[in-house]
């Protein structure tokens, strides 16, 4: 299979786990099967594995969370960056002609496209398989994987198919109607709309090249920015009259809120956090490395991180957006592709950060201008280079870089540092990127 796979968002609803650029699917809430925990995306991705060890996968992302995605799957999976967000037409568009023109894949093989966070089992990737093999097929242009409903829900669009049949023709589309209307809906057989649907490649590049002026993927990334921005919903498949559906009834839940998450969690709590008796339907999770006592709560979550603290009623927990686009402050923790970082203190002129190097990774040469920096070697070994003068590291080690010298580290094991940078004008673009060591 070709797969492809859009991660996007900021996943504000699932603050203070997530941030600009943390979103909900990188988030380590579920138990793996090695007893550690996993992400959606490392879920999702080590799934689509077990059931086609050879399936090609391309995470269609932004810049800013390629790194994450190389930190947790690994450089083996392909990443198409957008530069710029343009919705749901232009990122699949950029995708498919990322396959065709820079992978080389056939215009007549089929392409699958699904969200990179549903929570699923494992008859989900299998119908994945059976909507690769139907478009394939090729007797209808777009083949969408529709969802059995469970109750009357005002969140889904709805997918009215001719019949009743497990693969059918697609008759229209229903915008998310309120409770009433999807009862009927569904009365009728209509399917959650969960936005999962395989095409071959030529369709949608054909596509492409009707609604945009480009000639190639490096034509189009260029032109990004200047797209409209439109999902693929409105931009190809309500106009298309061509479509079948394949009925999907196994297990599929959006996690978009805190309330449906923790309906997913397979412990009550994660972290260092513990609760009385009197608790009830209580999910904490701690990312703080102090521990949480909760007495008496009910339906409720509390989640802490580096980026604040949640305490909310989990049905109120879904309205938590307007408040966290009020929060304006840095970005407390991030996983880079060499490992990560978090910032434990702020002041006017100084910040400190502690960063993380995975085992046989390095950061960028690089350098600062308006900023000194300080290192302190915490725990591992591996090396530094400072203009261009290599020294080995050990716990206990200091280092220091003034503006304009260029640095980089590299971990032969998990290397720890604590970083001090001083300065006037502290900003995460005052970076520059150096070539040679």
């Amino acid at each position: 299979m070709n797969i492809i796979l859009l991660s996007g968002g900021s996943g504000k609803r699932l603050w203070p786990l997530s941030n600009d650029v943390r979103s909900k699917q990188f988030i380590k809430i579920f138990k793996g099967e090695n007893g550690e925990y996993e992400s959606m995306v490392q879920r999702v991705y080590r799934q689509i594995k077990a059931v086609d060890p050879a399936a090609d996968v391309t995470i269609a992302t932004s810049r800013t969370q390629a790194s994450a995605i190389h930190n947790q799957v690994g450089s083996q999976v392909g990443i198409c960056v957008e530069p710029c967000r343009r919705d749901t037409f232009p990122a699949i568009a950029l995708a498919t002609a990322y396959l065709h023109d820079v992978r080389g894949i056939s215009p007549e093989e089929p392409v699958v496209v699904c969200p990179v966070d549903p929570y699923v089992e494992e008859s989900y990737f299998e119908a994945l398989q059976e909507l690769n093999d139907l478009a394939d097929k090729g007797n209808s242009n777009l083949v969408l994987l529709g969802m059995e409903p469970t109750y009357p829900s005002a969140k889904y669009g709805y997918i009215m198919p001719e019949n009743k049949e497990p693969v059918g023709k697609v008759k229209g589309f229903k915008e998310k109607p309120d409770e009433e209307t999807a009862a009927q809906y569904i009365r009728q057989g209509a399917l959650w709309n969960g936005g999962v649907f395989a095409y071959k490649l030529k369709y949608v590049l054909e596509k492409a090249h009707e609604l945009i002026d480009f000639t190639h993927y490096k034509d189009l990334f260029e032109k990004y920015h200047t797209l409209e921005k439109i999902s693929f919903d409105y931009a190809v498949v309500e106009k298309e009259p061509d479509i079948s559906v394949l009925r999907y009834s196994g297990e599929w839940k959006d996690l978009g809120t805190w309330n449906t998450l923790t309906e997913a969690m397979e412990e009550n709590v994660i972290g260092k956090a513990m609760y009385n008796e009197e608790c009830e339907n209580l999910h904490i999770v701690n990312e703080l490395n102090v521990p949480i006592l909760c007495m008496g709560i009910k339906n409720a979550v509390v989640a802490a991180s580096a980026e604040g603290i949640l305490i909310s009623d989990k049905k109120q927990s879904s309205y938590i957006k307007p408040f966290v686009d009020q929060i304006d402050q840095q970005i407390m923790f991030a996983e880079k592709s060499w490992g990560s970082y978090l910032v434990v203190d702020v002041e006017e002129e100084s910040m400190t950060v502690k960063v993380t190097l995975n085992p046989g990774h390095r950061m960028n040469y690089h350098s600062h201008e308006y900023r000194d920096e300080v290192w302190t070697v915490v725990s591992g070994k591996g090396y530094a280079v400072l203009d261009g003068v290599r020294r080995d590291v050990k716990p206990g080690d200091v280092l220091t870089m003034p503006a304009g010298c260029k640095h980089t580290v590299v971990a032969e094991t998990e290397l720890k540092i604590m970083e001090v940078q001083m300065g006037k004008e502290i900003s995460v673009l005052d970076k520059i990127k150096w070539n040679e060591l």
